[in-house]
């Protein structure tokens, strides 16, 4: 049976680090009973940027939805940026480092699948990480 939710019912994040928000789709809290996916919708407002990191056992795919922004992947001499505009889709590998940038005076924003959900996120630069807290 199909399930409706309202954006007012789905819990909602935001950044400690920048001003980045989070809405969250089909995660435990959001009771689907999806057990081997993850989703959620990222708003990363000008200037936001998340830090380095990669997921040891999921793949990670990005929807662009709206505005331009950077992804950049990989490390050292194998680092690569990608200019990433709505109406494209990425796949991230498992144990790929990425993260994200807006480097625009728009939005930039994403709907993120996981497959299956990450039981782990891999911070690459020590002292950088991102975390969530509930929206007021």
């Amino acid at each position: 049976m199909s399930k409706v939710f309202s954006a007012q019912e789905l819990p909602h994040f935001g950044s400690t680090r920048d001003t980045r928000d989070r809405l969250d789709i089909v995660t435990d809290d959001v009771p689907v009973g999806a057990r081997h996916l993850r989703a959620d919708r990222i708003v990363y407002h000008p200037g936001d940027t998340a830090a380095a990191h990669y997921h040891t056992d999921c793949h990670h795919v990005f929807w662009v939805t709206g505005g331009t922004g950077v992804l950049h992947t990989g490390s050292g001499s194998g680092a690569q940026q990608t200019r990433l505009a709505a109406g494209m889709s990425v796949l991230v590998e498992p144990n790929e480092v990425h993260w994200f940038e807006n480097d625009t005076d728009a939005e930039f924003s994403f709907v993120e699948l996981w497959a299956p959900p990450p039981t782990e996120t891999i911070w690459t630069v020590e002292g950088d990480v991102c975390t969530w807290a509930p929206a007021s």
